[in-house]
């Protein structure tokens, strides 16, 4: 089964010797992704996961500044004005790199903040340039991940350092990633691509079926996050129409410090 050829605007989409390459192509926002972004994630991945010559599929962000910093906060309002819950299906794209039966590498060149972290956290295997940075940012802009970026995370980077990521929204080093177990691999700006490259061509010469089971078998243990997730979204909405959470967002784009506990009752 083929998809319809898309026309993609947030994203580069590429295909070549066994790799899938999408690239979210919003370095100006540091490659923040907004509900269209998410769409054109999804298609791609879909197609990827289709595509019986892609053998290994890579996620980045255009330039060297941000891998991916999540929703972008500068069109956040309440809401993001797509489909889905909170109007940013970003489930489906979390889903859609799950499913897919391709494993899927994160080649992290910049930032990696809030839902950009998250993408991380869920991609089979990661990839980092030394200047990388990584961190979550919810809770100081009145959000949060309440499903794979939360519980993924205590999974990935055991439970104490996983609350420490949410509740202090602090930055972490490409080293300081590596040896919580986030990343796989850190190396040179100018080395990235290579390296990146070596890791997708060990991955086409195995036997893709025998890769397909067991990234299922992986999933299998953390799948009731899915769920979880999916109930939590419908809190999370509940959360963006608050005062509290607008206050975040405000600040946010006002560039001052946020001052949420006057919205507390």
């Amino acid at each position: 089964m083929e998809l319809a050829k898309a026309v993609y605007t947030d994203i580069l989409y590429t295909k070549a010797d066994g790799i899938a390459t999408i690239t979210i192509n919003r370095p100006k926002a540091y490659n923040a992704f907004t509900a269209n972004t998410c769409e054109e994630l999804i298609h791609a991945f879909k197609d990827a996961d289709w595509d019986r010559s892609v053998g290994v599929v890579v996620l980045t962000g255009a330039g060297e500044k941000a891998f991916c910093t999540g929703g972008d906060q500068g069109t956040q309002d309440g809401g993001y004005g797509g489909r889905g819950v909170i109007g940013l299906p970003i489930e489906e794209v979390q889903s859609a790199i799950r499913d897919c039966n391709k494993p899927v590498i994160a080649r992290v060149n910049g930032f990696a903040i809030g839902g950009g972290n998250v993408l991380v956290t869920i991609c089979d295997l990661a990839i980092a340039s030394d200047n990388a940075q990584f961190g979550q940012a919810g809770p100081r802009v009145g959000s949060v991940d309440p499903g794979f970026g939360t519980a993924l995370l205590a999974r990935v980077v055991g439970e104490k350092k996983a609350r420490e990521i949410w509740y202090l929204c602090r930055r972490y080093t490409a080293q300081q990633a590596l040896e919580m177990g986030l990343v796989n691999a850190v190396v040179p700006q100018d080395q990235l691509d290579a390296e990146v490259r070596k890791w997708c061509d060990e991955i086409v010469e195995k036997s893709p079926t025998a890769i397909a089971l067991a990234k299922k078998s992986f999933n299998v243990d953390t799948e009731m996050i899915r769920g979880m997730g999916g109930l939590a979204m419908h809190a999370l909405k509940l959360y963006y129409e608050t005062p509290e959470s607008a206050e975040g967002g405000n600040a946010f784009r006002e560039k001052r410090k946020p001052e949420f506990r006057k919205y507390v009752k």
